[in-house]
């Protein structure tokens, strides 16, 4: 037996046995068995995704599993790919999971059913890339859906806006859901078969309009499980309602399974298309990435910030994903080839951060059970151990050396601004943009997490849980340290990964391209004769560094031997937390730079003493930057369903004859539409 079948036999075997040990288990050994045995789900998945990354591939057909069409799994490099980065996450968070659960005993995550719910949500992750049937894939994206919502509710009795975020989540993931189910069953039809060989080869029997029905629908359903806008609206809700290891394993692993349908489908099956499947893919991974680093600048909400930059990330990476296309259908498959890699190198990448920011600010909101920055502030001293990884990993979401999202984005740019010697209208109007786009992105990108960290590490407590807040468990801050690790390694030796990106790129239609080689220590881009050495970067970015430092060092030793005195401070005495910004006056003035785009709500209410018009007893002042999208689109089509539901309720009048009458018209419809078919 191969390593692959064998690693993800043994996870599907550690699933059950964990969804078993978190109902029958009592309180005190539940979470450490369930968390244990959800971290060997993780590490078997991880190794089965390895081993397809290192060459290895496998398929299977399981006849009785599923009624009529059975079940049909393989792995290649693009599935390897995806299970390799969705095991990572879950060995980490499961580690992380059991401190996290302690401090929250059988209420929470750490109920009976949420523990018994984690290690199957794990398993789903790791399965639905192995999936290589309709059904098999419907079935397993509907079970992760599910197990994912059951966790999101989990704390529904400690909030009532955790319900609304259900509610949301519960509606959009299954609206993507019909969307999959019809797209690929029209795909299924016209090809002749269900199973992913038998798309492949029926797919140049399908009519063009076909295919592009297919692949809209699809699309549309994959993005909006990336959050892309604007079908992001139940992210920014789900993500920090949910139990903040549930929310790593939702931005850091499932999120990404919307690009892995998006370019199964779009490369793989249906072999590519037209150059207007891209330029929409393109338009929806632009508009994310600087719509949602505009609502992450303006939040203050930590875990809001971090869903909202997830939109960011998850756009830059389909914006990569649709210039790969667009190269492929101009012909360049070097450069198609480049893009493609770009895209799935920063899925990995962001994994490893965004997984490690997620536990971070857990491990704050277990400390002060606070997320709102503006009431936080004074943790670096605190908390020094998840201020320094909360800081590894703003890092990488910056993108700026030597954090480890700077490669990805780098790829991506390198692959961009060479793109503009494919000739055409087209790529000289869009790739411009695309490359504005990012750079936009990412200068705000650094302002949203030096926000975050000035204001929620470094600045004076603004509130007394702040002022008390201790650092986490050992195994909270084992699991971060593992996510460390993983976004340290990606930083400096990205060059590891090169071989398996070129097959995974490969696997999908591009090969015969090396889009990334080199060893460990650099980063070669033989198609476009670019090099990049993250080591040597940091090496160099280090000793600058410290030079700066001890230059900073020195003088302020002169001054200090000159100012022995104590400056005059005006009879203000000491600084105040009054006096620091707060996340939201930081904010401030990018709210005012992209007051057109935002349009925020600002409300002033003066109430004067009694009895006079001139003297003020209170002035409150109100600011909110509301989801502009969700407010334009989603509350007008909530607002006409409301209303026809009333509408509605009239046609239940109890009366027996009334609903019989209903059936009869109804009967007789149908016959009417089956003899015209006829």
């Amino acid at each position: 037996m191969s390593l692959i079948p064998a690693a993800l036999a043994t996870a599907t075997g550690l699933g059950v046995a964990g969804a078993s040990a978190g109902l029958m288990l009592p309180q005190p050994v539940r979470s450490m068995v369930v968390g244990v045995l959800t971290a060997g789900v993780g590490v078997a998945g991880g190794a089965s995704g390895v081993a397809a990354l290192g060459g290895g591939r496998w398929s299977a057909e399981i006849p009785r599993l599923l009624p009529l069409a059975g079940a049909h799994v393989a792995v290649d490099a693009l599935s390897g790919l995806f299970m390799a980065v969705a095991g990572a996450v879950v060995a980490a968070v499961a580690v992380y999971g059991v401190g996290y659960v302690a401090g929250h005993g059988a209420h929470g995550l750490g109920s009976r059913g949420a523990q018994a719910v984690l290690p199957l949500f794990a398993l789903s992750l790791l399965l639905v890339p192995a999936a290589a049937s309709v059904s098999t894939f419907l079935m397993l994206w509907e079970v992760m859906a599910l197990t994912s919502l059951l966790l999101v509710l989990a704390e529904h009795r400690a909030r009532p806006s955790v319900r609304e975020a259900g509610v949301w989540y519960a509606v959009m993931t299954h609206l993507g859901l019909v969307l999959l189910l019809v797209g690929l069953s029209v795909y299924a039809a016209q090809a002749g078969g269900e199973t992913f060989t038998a798309l492949r080869s029926g797919t140049d029997g399908i009519s063009p309009t076909a295919r592009g029905l297919v692949f809209v629908l699809t699309a549309v359903a994959f993005t909006s499980k990336a959050g892309l806008v604007p079908l992001h609206a139940w992210l920014p809700r789900a993500h920090p309602e949910a139990p903040s290891a549930v929310s790593a394993l939702m931005s850091a692993a499932m999120v990404n399974l919307g690009v892995y349908g998006l370019v199964r489908i779009g490369f793989d099956l249906l072999g590519g298309g037209p150059a207007w499947w891209w330029l929409m893919v393109m338009a929806m991974g632009g508009l994310s990435a600087v719509y949602g680093i505009l609502q992450a600048a303006m939040a203050s909400d930590l875990k809001r910030l971090l869903a909202y930059s997830t939109s960011e990330n998850m756009g830059l990476v389909v914006l990569g994903v649709g210039a790969a296309g667009l190269f492929a259908h101009a012909g360049n498959t070097a450069l198609a080839g480049l893009a493609l890699a770009a895209a799935l190198l920063h899925i990995v990448n962001h994994s490893a951060f965004k997984a490690l920011l997620f536990t971070a600010a857990g491990s704050i909101l277990r400390a002060t059970g606070e997320r709102n920055l503006d009431l936080l502030g004074g943790l670096r001293a605190r908390m020094p151990v998840t201020a320094g990884l909360f800081a590894l990993g703003a890092l990488g979401a910056v993108a700026l050396p030597p954090g480890n999202g700077f490669i990805s984005e780098w790829l991506l740019l390198q692959s961009l601004i060479h793109g503009l010697e494919v000739p055409g209208v087209t790529t000289a109007i869009v790739l411009p943009l695309a490359v504005a786009v990012i750079a936009l992105s990412t200068g705000l990108a650094a302002a949203v997490f030096v926000k975050a960290l000035g204001v929620g590490f470094f600045a004076r407590p603004r509130s007394q849980p702040a002022a008390a807040a201790k650092e986490s468990p050992l195994l909270m801050q084992m699991g971060m340290g593992l996510l460390a690790a993983l976004c340290a390694a990606l930083a400096l030796v990205p060059g590891l990964l090169g071989e398996g990106l070129q097959r995974a790129v490969g696997s999908v239609g591009l090969a015969g391209t090396r889009p990334v080689s080199g060893g460990g220590l650099q980063m070669r881009l033989d198609e476009v004769s670019a090099t990049l050495s993250p080591l040597w970067a940091v090496a160099a970015l280090t000793v600058a560094l410290g030079a700066v430092m001890a230059t900073v060092q020195w003088t302020a030793r002169r001054r200090q031997r000159r100012m022995q005195a104590r400056l005059w401070d005006c009879g203000g005495g000491a600084p105040t937390p009054r006096m620091a910004y707060t996340a939201t006056s930081f904010a401030e003035p990018l709210q005012r730079v992209f007051d057109d785009v935002l349009a925020p709500e600002q409300d002033v209410d003066v109430t004067p003493v009694r009895e006079s018009a001139y003297l003020v007893e209170r002035v409150r002042f109100r600011n909110r930057v509301p989801d502009r999208i969700e407010h334009r689109l989603y509350r007008p089509v909530l607002g006409f369903l409301a209303a026809a539901g009333q509408s509605a309720r009239r046609l239940a009048a109890g009366s027996v004859h009334t609903y019989l009458g209903y059936g009869f018209f109804g009967l007789v419809a149908l016959l009417v539409v089956l003899v015209v078919g006829w």
